[in-house]
This record gives C-alpha cells, sequence and structure tokens, in this order.
C-alpha cells in the first residue's frame, strides 16, 4: 500500500521550500511545437503589492546549497547568464503559488524576494524587457535568472538557449530605464572591500556582504590576492551605506576601484 504525504505538508515543500515545481536537476525543455509571435506582449508593469504568501523563506536549501532570500530589492543589480524554461512547466505552480505561463512577461531567481519586478538587458544585443519575478530558480552553476519563453523571445535567448545579461530591480511608480540601450561594460563604480591571500576569508566577507546588502559582490585575483569587490554601485549613497557597513565590521579602508 503506498503512503502519501499530508497535502498541507506537499504544499510546504513545494512552494516555500525552494523550486515549487521546477526540478533542480537538467532537464530536456522547450518551445511550443509552432512558433508563436511574442512581439505584442507587453513588458510586465511593476506594482506596490504585498510579498508573496509563498515563496518568501528567510532561506531554503537545493542540492545541499542554502539560499538566503532578500528582504528588499531596491538597488539589486546582478549580471550573468540568463536562461529559459517553457512547455515542461507550462500550467504548472510557481514558487509564489502563480500558474506558469509561458507567454507572460515572468522569470525565475534564486533570491529577489517574490514579487519583484526587474528589468533585463541581454548584454550581446542591447534588447531589454522588464519581467516580474514570481518563482525560484535556475538551480545551475552561472546561471542567475530563467526566463520566460515569451521573454527570451524578445531578448533574442531562445536560439542559443543562454545569454549574457543585467538585471536591475525595479520600484514601482519610477520611471524605469528606458529600453533599447545596451549596458556599458564598466559602468558604474567599485568598491574594494577587502583583500586576502586566503580564498576562503575572501568567499566568507563575500557571503557576509550579499548577506546583508542586494549589490553584486565578486572576487577578483589580482597579484596573488583574492579581492573582493562589490558593484557596480551607481549612486553615491550606496558607496556610503556600504562604506558604513564595512566600517561596522572593522574594515577602515574601502575604497573605489575600475
Amino acid at each position: 500500500m503506498r503512503h502519501s504525504l499530508p497535502p498541507l505538508l506537499v504544499l510546504f515543500f513545494l512552494l516555500v521550500a525552494g523550486c515549487s515545481t521546477r526540478s533542480p536537476f537538467p532537464e530536456r525543455d522547450r518551445g511550443p511545437d509552432q512558433p508563436v509571435d511574442v512581439s505584442h506582449v507587453p513588458d510586465a508593469v511593476p506594482q506596490k503589492v504585498p510579498p508573496s504568501r509563498y515563496g518568501n523563506p528567510d532561506s531554503y536549501t537545493v542540492l545541499g546549497k542554502t539560499y538566503h532570500v532578500l528582504r528588499d530589492a531596491r538597488g539589486f543589480r546582478q549580471r550573468g547568464l540568463a536562461s529559459w524554461y517553457g512547455m515542461k512547466f507550462h500550467g504548472r505552480r510557481t514558487s509564489s503559488g502563480e500558474r506558469y505561463d509561458m507567454y507572460a512577461m515572468t522569470a525565475a531567481h534564486k533570491t529577489l524576494p517574490l514579487p519583484t519586478w526587474v528589468r533585463v538587458t541581454n548584454l550581446e544585443n542591447g534588447r531589454s524587457v522588464v519581467v516580474k519575478v514570481n518563482d525560484r530558480g535556475p538551480f545551475h552553476d552561472g546561471r542567475i535568472i530563467d526566463l520566460s519563453y515569451a521573454a527570451a523571445a524578445k531578448l533574442g535567448v531562445l536560439a542559443r538557449g543562454t545569454a549574457p545579461v543585467e538585471i536591475v530591480a525595479l520600484t514601482p511608480g519610477e520611471e524605469a530605464p528606458k529600453r533599447g540601450h545596451p549596458v556599458i561594460a564598466g559602468s558604474g563604480r567599485y568598491l574594494q572591500a577587502g583583500a586576502f591571500a586566503s580564498l576562503p576569508n575572501a568567499r566568507s566577507l563575500q557571503r557576509r556582504i550579499e548577506r546583508r546588502h542586494a549589490f553584486p559582490v565578486e572576487i577578483r585575483r589580482e597579484n596573488g590576492l583574492h579581492k573582493v569587490v562589490v558593484g557596480p554601485l551607481e549612486a553615491a549613497a550606496d558607496i556610503e551605506t556600504l562604506s558604513r557597513t564595512l566600517q561596522e565590521w572593522g574594515i577602515a579602508s574601502p575604497h573605489l576601484v575600475q
């Protein structure tokens, strides 16, 4: 005789403990059987809404890796690879509890609050869209966001499956950056938070900053040192906020770098 889990327990694991319906393991996916024109699909529009009831635990673990969900997306900016998901998950529940619609302008992210609206810019062709983040993923090394079929099509990501992008969180009521202009590599300022001979020590500071702030953090290997660099930081207020945090931690000399 088969024994099943209580329905509420199943719902908890599906919607809160990680990616609700999407497996973290590689699976084959595809678009519709016939190409669909999504050029008429409008961008998502940022709205002032309460956080999703589901999908926003303080942290969750997938494949042995723990992710800490951000409490606030303001100022969030990140670069990395985007991928997309389609028919395999069309109509299934997302981590927020909404149904996944591959023809809507949505996306999945590992740590942004649900929902969050972000502008995604393809760094290869300059195309840009606004999507609503309502799901968790992608749980694949090197990828930072999973786009819906429609969003991927408008960004020119479908054929290759992945593309380098920049994502910027949008605040409802504020004017979003204009579409169609490529992001200039190297724009913004970078703050070096520390330099270590030990890579584990550098990673420890990187994780500490990521838990406290929504700024992108990277480790650069230069002259035998592992340098923890935060950025790009577009606003002077962001630099001041981060510098204050580092000083609270006893790091007295953060400085701007290229």
